[in-house]
């Protein structure tokens, strides 16, 4: 392979690159602005980090006249000073702090760059260094051009792009390589994807309005191009980050070492996860964009400029492509060049003539995950000896939270609807679970915390027998925009329930929210809103019989299981001596994150023969591996069990490296720690009380699962006319 470790696999690429015609005038400007910050044949402390000729074999100019191929003149030199610039910031992070391992000296640099990029104002700080001169140039001349709401947006990504670097080079420092799902997390942030994404909106003169940003939509097409841009480059990079630099931050080693695989199998791993991505950007931007500009009212030029954005992102993915294939700092011998691109004419004829090609080679992947025969028969599942180092505590007061949610679950109707009856709720026996999950609970914490879990589970059983197998979107939407009436923020009237599920939340929320602050209630609120409109999700998965890309799954698996609910129950009774930006902090996240994430995988371990073979479902997390790798069951759960073992080891690893260092960060007092450290030991306690009552309750036995089975769809129709009754 000519000195390569491997050789680089067929790309999907599916739209044709353009080059802009002002790309030699960008080149000119870039050179001269380097220079003039001193970015170039300068020593930074002793080390010069650029030449001039590291500079132009670069060549930043030809990146941005590739993937901004439509920008004018000014726009494409102010575009292409904002790459010159993150490039040299990476390469002198590198060099002065990453190969030093100089933990503290990186966090002084990186926290006087906030300075430089003021929401509002103007920049007052005096910059001392290229990296600091180049951000207050580029600020100045980009924000006043743009609304508050972009520039908030602009600021968090670059501030995420910045601060990131540190997660980087402790990872080094330690000498650990990161989890596949922890890696892609993080490298959304580090590697500076949504941070292009924004400068997409300024370059194509299209804002993505306040009102949507946020939407699941809009996040998952700003993820989705982020992994793209980041996979891709990890391939083509692997060779000068791994070999060269010592970097242990690249996708084709995290692949490496998490699945045993050889550094060639790894690459091409990673690109089937790059081409799933890629897919996913094009489901959603077809299936998901539409009825977002429809559902909030988008009049036609926001929905052109919202459509302008989407182009742009495509636009950004075939010419990031192309410019990997021709610059210097990457590995791209013998690849796939069409001739005639550069220097020649742009669009159809010369990027183009790889996209047939590209999209006959994925088809099969895509088609795949169409495929599933729903109700096979799969048999009792082999559930692995998880080894969870956390011990059991069951709250005393369980035998009373099983008497008295029995009471409450009879009182709301919940057993009158044909989804459950009374076996069905003792097979369930969800105090058990809270009993785990809360077991220093007073006797009335633990009943509400039994309900709630009642309530979820229930829930969870009714949408997919009631929408689901009449594919009825349109009555789960009504349903769910029902529900979150009846949990007001303010001192907003609700309306009169006329469901189980809607009399049940109406009480939940009632006797929860009702002591909190605002603020926890309007977070509250979020947790459950997330839940009910990931239930719309998987819904709408299942009516285009839609197995989920592996990574969109992750991400969305931690709101079906209603993680972030549980999680908020457990905050709430343990006081607010942490500020809030701690909880909202990376080291909190990545721990809650990565709790959740083993939890859920266990479910779905647990629930894979009730789910696949009893109930037709799609959303599991062991089919969503083994169709994605084409391979057997056995396979995907050995997949899924090592995925569980090392979101295991990073939230332990979080809890005894990173929380003491975010306390002594953030100057927490010993009030404050002891309350961060007990939130990390509730989540034990949530991972311990989940596995038992997995092991012990018989919802999952396959026995239960044959002679007391979910009512069929023509049982639920006597539910459904019930529910119209009610609703008119």
């Amino acid at each position: 392979m000519d000195g390569q470790p491997f050789e680089l696999p067929e790309f999907y690429v599916p739209y044709p690159a353009r080059l802009n015609p002002q790309l030699e005038g960008a080149r000119r400007h870039s050179r001269e602005w380097a220079r003039e910050l001193d970015m170039v044949d300068v020593p930074q402390r002793g080390t010069v980090i650029w030449t001039e000729r590291d500079l132009d074999s670069h060549d930043y100019a030809l990146l941005c006249a590739y993937t901004h191929p439509d920008a004018t003149g000014p726009t494409l030199d102010l575009v292409t000073d904002w790459y010159v610039w993150v490039f040299y910031f990476d390469d002198h992070f590198l060099e002065l702090y990453k190969r030093t391992r100089d933990l503290a000296g990186a966090k002084e640099h990186l926290a006087r760059l906030s300075a430089f990029m003021p929401v509002s104002g103007v920049v007052t700080e005096e910059p001392t260094n290229p990296v600091e001169r180049g951000l207050a140039d580029l600020w100045a001349r980009t924000v006043a051009h743009r609304s508050a709401g972009w520039r908030r947006r602009f600021v968090e990504s670059t501030r995420n792009l910045l601060d990131e670097s540190l997660w980087e080079l402790a990872n080094i420092s330690a000498e650990r390589v990161p989890n596949p799902i922890e890696y892609i997390e993080m490298r959304r942030k580090v590697g500076g994807a949504p941070w292009s994404a924004n400068l997409v909106e300024h370059a194509v003169n299209a804002e993505v309005p306040d009102r949507i940003a946020a939407s699941r939509p809009m996040r998952v097409l700003r993820d989705t191009f982020s992994d793209g841009v980041h996979l891709r480059n990890d391939l083509f990079s692997y060779q000068r980050e791994v070999e060269r630099e010592g970097e242990i931050n690249n996708g084709v080693l995290v692949l490496e070492r998490f699945l045993g695989y050889p550094t060639q199998r790894a690459a091409d791993a990673v690109n089937d996860v790059l081409t799933s991505r890629l897919h996913q950007f094009e489901h959603t931007a077809i299936t998901e964009v539409p009825a977002l500009c429809d559902e909030h009212g988008l009049d036609p030029a926001a929905r052109l400029d919202l459509f302008a954005y989407v182009k742009g992102l495509q636009d950004w993915q075939s010419g990031g492509h192309e410019w990997h294939l021709r610059s210097s700092r990457y590995m791209n011998r013998r690849a796939d060049l069409a001739p005639g691109v550069l220097g020649g004419p742009t669009g159809l004829g010369t990027a183009a003539v790889r996209i047939p090609a590209s999209v006959l080679r994925t088809a099969p992947q895509r088609m795949r995950a169409f495929s599933h025969v729903p109700f096979q028969v799969v048999g009792p599942t082999p559930v692995p000896d998880f080894d969870l180092p956390f011990a059991l505590r069951l709250s005393p007061h369980l035998d009373t939270a099983r008497r008295l949610n029995a009471e409450w679950t009879r009182r709301t109707g919940i057993l009158g609807e044909a989804v459950w009856d009374e076996h069905k709720l003792d097979a369930s026996d969800l105090p058990l679970c809270a009993a785990g999950i809360h077991p220093d609970a007073t006797v009335e914490q633990l009943v509400l915390s039994s309900n709630w879990l009642t309530w979820g589970t229930y829930a969870d059983d009714y949408f997919p027998i009631v929408f689901g197998r009449f594919a009825d979107l349109a009555g789960a939407k009504v349903c769910v925009a029902r529900l979150t009436q009846f949990m007001p923020v303010g001192p907003e009237p609700t309306p009169v329930p006329v469901t189980a599920l809607e009399r049940g939340l109406a009480d939940l929320w009632a006797r929860t929210a009702g002591a909190m602050t605002a603020g926890d209630r309007t977070e509250f609120h979020s947790a459950v809103v997330d839940m009910l409109d990931s239930w719309l999700w998987e819904l709408a998965n299942q009516a285009q019989h839609r197995i989920p890309d592996p990574v969109d799954y992750i991400e969305m698996r931690r709101d079906t299981f209603g993680s972030g609910l549980t999680a908020s129950l457990s905050r709430l009774p343990h006081g607010k001596r942490v500020p809030a930006e701690v909880y909202r902090s990376r080291p909190v996240r990545a721990m809650e994150n990565s709790a959740m994430d083993y939890a859920c995988l266990l479910n779905d371990v647990f629930s894979y023969q009730k789910e696949i073979q009893f109930e037709g479902e799609i959303h599991n997390g062991v089919l969503v591996v083994q169709h994605f790798f084409d391979c057997d069951r056995d396979r995907a759960l050995d997949v899924v069990a090592d995925l569980m073992s090392s979101r295991l080891r990073q939230f332990q690893h979080v809890v005894a490296t990173e929380l003491p260092a975010l306390c002594d960060t953030a100057e927490l007092d010993q009030d404050a720690r002891a309350e961060l450290v007990g939130h990390a030991r509730r989540l034990e306690d949530w991972l311990a009380g989940i596995l038992n009552w997995h092991k012990e309750c018989r919802r999952y036995d396959e026995a239960e699962l044959r002679t007391h089975p979910l009512p069929a769809t023509g049982s639920a129709l006597e539910l459904l006319k019930h529910r119209a009754a009610g609703l008119r």
